[in-house]
């Protein structure tokens, strides 16, 4: 029988069996896994400028604090500094910290070269990094990066394979021969090859909003890493069936797939601060909207008609416009919004249940802040714990 896929609140993975008339839940409980960018409480990556933007200069510094504060791993994304330099100098400040890149754009980059990076990432961290990779849209790729378009899914699914045709050249010392649509690889001389390091198994995460990344990332990835948009029904409605066909396809167990959330927050110390930071983040959720690239996960809620609207205000440029168009019911459903002694409640009750790592940070300002973010980040850690 066809493979029947379901959600499984006590494992917080979606899980496959192969029987369609029942359905079976397998409890393996773990705790959440956190995550933050840099700096600390750098709202709604990728949009916002930070108040306080990141010093390269003290990577380090900043690695061994996140550490310090009893988060399981930093990201580095790749907008306006390279992820690979960065997590390289975060390795040698830390011991213990989980380190990967959230994402770096992997078409523009040879996979020979994307594999070189991870590689040596991972012998310097002592296998703690995690290869995170993202497909950019066309605009970018052809205007930014100068290069041809190529429909993303199954050029990632290749980008994948060979990235790991060449791990797998250098660790066990085997000829490199790998062939796909897009790629053809089968030189490695000596003068280039690192060959094998201690800790070879370096996982690697996608991208994904749009059922077909979904699907790939159940074929071919360890992890998936979800947008800002992607409320929890939007994840068990779309998402997750998707990965479940896409490792069904791969023979493989949907429950190897993590599920990696950088959720959409809006927080502070008090009301009276919440209300300007909930004002922004509705900003954000308006402009989400008006993005084509993320209309399905608004589309699942009905609100078609909403982002069409936006669309074309965002067309004319009329910027300002748009949040009038997010609701409250909008807001919250895309956003998760508390005041500090609530976020992490909140945070935990809504993605508890779907995933296995979140991004989540506050400004840390005083002994008395870090505290405080050690403490929420005890409370999405037992998240799993039901």
């Amino acid at each position: 029988m066809a493979a029947a896929q379901q959600i499984c609140i006590a494992d917080r993975r979606p899980k496959l069996t192969h029987d369609a008339d029942r359905f079976d839940c397998v409890s393996s409980l773990s705790e959440m896994k956190t995550e933050t960018l840099l700096p600390l409480g750098k709202l709604d990556p990728g949009l916002r400028a930070p108040d306080v933007p990141l010093d390269v200069t003290s990577i380090g510094e900043a690695a061994a604090q996140v550490e310090a504060l009893g988060y399981d791993a930093l990201v580095v994304e790749e907008t306006k500094d390279d992820p690979y330099q960065l997590l390289a100098m975060a390795a040698v400040a830390t011991t213990t910290l989980g380190l990967g890149t959230s994402v770096a754009m992997a078409f523009p980059r040879s996979p020979t070269v994307t594999a070189l990076s991870a590689w040596t990432l991972q012998k310097a961290s002592a296998g703690r990094s995690t290869l995170g990779l993202g497909s950019q849209v066309r605009g970018h790729i052809r205007r930014r990066y100068g290069m041809e378009w190529s429909a993303p899914g199954p050029w990632m699914r290749d980008y994948v394979g060979a990235v790991r045709a060449v791990w797998r050249c250098w660790q066990e010392r085997t000829p490199l021969e790998y062939e796909s649509e897009h790629y053809s690889l089968n030189l490695m001389v000596p003068l280039f090859d690192p060959g094998p390091i201690d800790h070879p198994g370096v996982p690697v995460h996608i991208a994904a909003i749009n059922p077909n990344m979904c699907g790939v990332a159940g074929e071919v990835a360890d992890g998936v890493r979800l947008h800002p948009v992607c409320s929890p029904r939007y994840i068990t409605e779309v998402m997750a069936p998707a990965v479940a066909l896409g490792a069904e396809r791969a023979g493989r167990h949907a429950g190897e797939v993590d599920w990696c959330m950088k959720p959409l927050v809006a927080t502070a110390p008090d009301e009276a601060t919440l209300a300007g930071v909930a004002r922004t983040v509705r900003e954000r959720v308006g402009f989400y909207l008006s993005t084509p690239a993320y209309r399905a996960a608004f589309d699942v809620h009905g609100w078609t008609n909403e982002a069409e609207r936006a669309a074309a205000l965002s067309k004319a440029q009329r910027w300002d416009e748009i949040s009038a168009i997010v609701s409250d019911e909008m807001l919250h459903t895309i956003a998760t919004v508390g005041t500090y002694d609530e976020i992490g409640g909140l945070l935990a009750e809504r993605y508890g249940p779907h995933i296995d790592r979140i991004e989540f940070s506050i400004p840390v300002n005083t002994p008395g802040d870090g505290e405080l973010l050690t403490g929420i980040l005890r409370e999405l850690q037992a998240a799993g714990r039901h």
